[in-house]
């Protein structure tokens, strides 16, 4: 085999691999929702639950963490399937011995990050 179709072997191939990552890329863009955020906890405790519900249900939805827990410090990114329509949220913690504090009415079509924080008895949160 000659040099050229050698080269020209390697760059067709290398071209196959690059387009099959952009449409990678292109497809888990697809996929993700909307209301994808990314979660900061600063609140100084771990997180045990995390419950995200559309503002208008009833009832909070399953824990988002399941046996995972969210550490101070640390963050979690949020993702919502590409069909979930609902604009607002709310979002419930729990700490070990089950102390909740809640957020309502959070426009997550508007917001990429959701900081929590709690000092001397006051929670609140920054958005992005």
């Amino acid at each position: 085999m000659s040099i050229n179709k050698q080269t020209s072997i390697k760059h067709q191939t290398l071209f196959l691999f690059a387009l099959a990552g952009l449409l990678l890329f292109a497809v888990s863009a697809a996929l993700a929702g909307e209301q994808d955020f990314t979660l900061h906890n600063k609140t100084g405790v771990e997180i045990h639950k995390l419950h995200i519900s559309p503002h208008s249900a009833d009832e909070w939805g399953e824990d988002v963490l399941g046996q995972d827990t969210l550490a101070n410090g640390e963050s979690v990114d949020i993702k919502f399937h590409r069909t979930e329509k609902a604009a607002h949220w709310d979002l419930r913690v729990e700490d070990s011995e089950g102390h909740s504090i809640e957020w309502e009415n959070l426009n997550l079509l508007e917001i990429s990050e959701v900081t929590l924080y709690y000092k001397n008895g006051k929670a609140w949160a920054e958005v992005k």
